[in-house]
């Protein structure tokens, strides 16, 4: 059996990709464009795919600056504490990155198979709040 496919149901897409409000037109057959629309939404607004918040295992702060030895802070501590979940890495939560943090960074990435240069970037920080907040940990 063929379905019915109406030139509303060709527009709705196309819109909803483009950002713009979309509207149900018509009933029937060409409503399934309806469901795909909203699933198009759910991709474009994800509400359920941020590992920080309330249900982040670490908590000290949701900035995520490039960090280096030398920096100091929250974030580091932030860092530290993922480090510490996602491979075990037994360092003092102490906002201080120093050698052991440097060298703790470096060992991550290369477990995680990113680039190896004892920065925590944005790369670093996307793999260190997934790993420290997976079930599995640690790592390595």
């Amino acid at each position: 059996m063929r379905r019915a496919f109406t030139a509303a149901a060709a527009l709705a897409l196309p819109i909803a990709l483009a950002g713009a409000p979309t509207v149900a037109a018509s009933t029937g057959p060409s409503a399934n464009a309806v469901s795909g629309v909203q699933a198009v939404h759910q991709l474009k607004n994800p509400t359920n795919l941020v590992a920080q918040g309330p249900d982040d295992i670490c908590n000290y702060t949701k900035n995520r600056p490039t960090l280096h030895q030398g920096s100091s802070g929250r974030a580091v501590q932030q860092a530290q504490c993922y480090l510490n979940q996602a491979i075990d890495a037994g360092l003092d939560e102490d906002g201080d990155f120093g050698r052991l943090t440097k060298s703790a960074t470096e060992d991550f990435q290369q477990c995680a198979d990113i680039v190896v240069d004892g920065l925590i970037g944005a790369q670093t920080w996307s793999f260190l709040s997934f790993w420290a907040n997976s079930p599995d940990a640690p790592f390595c």
